[in-house]
């Protein structure tokens, strides 16, 4: 009796703490109950945003202007599921209209996160692009079972935090020597979600929210309105540039607001989010050809020049080899279906990100301008060839990461992934970010040679890089 009392000071000294550096969680109103109140997973729920939302108010206050204004909406994304996780407690289960309408209050404070990404020329963009994906994760809320289409509640909280990761590092490489402020923001907001968010679903929601049996129902709205999918939400801003957005039609939803649109058409969940869509492959994709942002010089070319870059594609050919081609500012690149007997080909694609889901045999990236690749396992090699300005980053492992002819490449590899051979020819500007031996330490940048010094000796000649002084 005496640890539980003293368990429950300890949480309540860190949530005064918490609201000391910032953050100030919503308390129930009267007609929430005591029940919903004094729920164990509601109070777990408060101790997390005590702890680590608190964290990552308190980095936001040390910087300020932006970023604050971005967390205060991330604060206030989660306190929209504490209240939502409340409701759960004497609401009976919704058809998926009703979804829909009972999760409405959290989509709209996603929204307002994705609409932030709008700002393309702002110095914060990998900030809002961190945060606005790392938001999906608190879809979990959606889960209604095995056959809904999504992962189970703690993989979509793990996935939908890896979607963000490749923004987070960028934060952490860029600021690792300039501004501490914004490494304890980026890390803290990772601590969010894992092990923040994760164990908190592990712990009390493994299996999706547990709905009352004898509460009161959904009112969804009328059918009317909701026969008609939501306007699209603003298209996700270049990673590299300052591009304008290619047309809507042929964008997939994304983040929550894919959700919520599956949710009201009766579809697959997730399957906007995640999944390689019909738009994406050639045989709907016969009438366009690659699109580029007003802001680019190649606007002033016109269209029929332009075609000479070929079409869009991006499927997978005799059962063994996926081939994604002349992608032109798409973020939203998914390759989910696949395993360790096929391959990746990438080509011509420019302003445009991948994410490559499961092992596969091989990776090439090649004559690709600006471009991100994300993937897990690769049995064989990841080859970039011809390139420039990309980034690749590895999840998992990969014993072969080769670069030739490319001018501009950052690897970011992982702890599984450290032992891969590296190797180089005819390239420059190549950096490789390796995790720190710490779990919350810096990332480490190595800049491999691209310089050499070769000195004959002993009947042979022996080469060594050339080191830079202060470098």
């Amino acid at each position: 009796m005496e640890e539980k009392l003293i368990e429950r000071l300890e949480s309540a000294v860190t949530r005064l703490e918490a609201l000391s550096s910032g953050y100030r969680p919503r308390v129930s109103s009267g007609c929430d109950g005591d029940a919903g109140v004094l729920d164990p997973s509601v109070i777990a729920f408060d101790d997390l945003m005590a702890q680590y939302v608190g964290n990552v108010s308190a980095a936001a206050d040390k910087i300020g202007g932006q970023v604050l204004d971005l967390t205060k909406v991330i604060a206030e994304a989660f306190s929209a599921q504490r209240e939502l996780q409340v409701k759960v407690k004497r609401t009976q289960k919704p058809d998926m209209a009703g979804l829909a309408e009972f999760l409405k209050p959290l989509n709209d404070v996603i929204t307002k996160a994705n609409a932030m990404t709008e700002e393309r020329r702002s110095d914060y963009f990998n900030h809002f692009k961190t945060a606005a994906d790392s938001l999906t994760a608190l879809a979990w809320m959606a889960y209604t079972g095995k056959d809904c289409g999504m992962s189970m509640p703690i993989a979509h909280v793990e996935e939908s935090w890896q979607m963000s990761e490749f923004y987070s590092n960028k934060i952490l490489v860029e600021y690792k020597n300039k501004d501490q402020d914004h490494v304890e923001w980026a890390k803290a907001l990772k601590e969010l979600y894992i092990p923040g968010l994760r164990d908190f679903v592990k712990s009390h929601y493994p299996l999706g929210p547990v709905w009352s049996t004898t509460g009161a129902a959904v009112s969804a709205p009328s059918k009317a309105p909701m026969s008609a999918p939501a306007p699209p939400l603003p298209p996700p801003a270049s990673l590299f540039s300052s591009d304008s957005p290619h047309s809507s039609s042929s964008r997939p939803k994304q983040g929550m607001d894919a959700v919520f649109q599956e949710i009201s058409s009766g579809k697959s969940m997730t399957s906007g989010l995640r999944k390689v869509t019909d738009d994406m492959k050639t045989k709907n994709r016969g009438d366009r050809t690659g699109i580029v942002g007003a802001g680019e010089k190649e606007s002033r070319v016109c269209s029929p020049s332009f075609s000479k870059v070929g079409t869009p594609k991006l499927e997978l050919q005799v059962g063994r080899k996926w081939v994604v081609e002349n992608q032109i500012g798409r973020k939203d690149l998914v390759i989910e279906d696949c395993d360790a007997k096929q391959s990746v080909y990438i080509f011509g694609c420019k302003d445009s990100v991948i994410q490559i889901q499961g092992k596969v045999n091989n990776i090439t990236v090649d004559k690709c301008t600006k471009m991100g690749v994300v993937f897990a396992d690769v049995v064989a090699a990841c080859e970039i060839v011809n390139c420039n300005s990309v980034e690749v980053q590895c999840q998992g492992s990969a014993p072969t990461i080769s670069v030739d002819n490319t001018g501009g490449c950052q690897l970011y590899l992982s702890k599984d992934s450290l032992e891969a051979s590296v190797t180089t020819a005819k390239s420059s500007e190549i950096n490789v970010l390796v995790p720190g031996a710490e779990p919350d330490g810096d990332w480490g940048e190595h800049a491999l040679p691209q310089q050499f010094v070769h000195v004959y000796k002993d009947g042979q000649f022996v080469t060594t890089p050339v080191s830079h002084s202060g470098a």
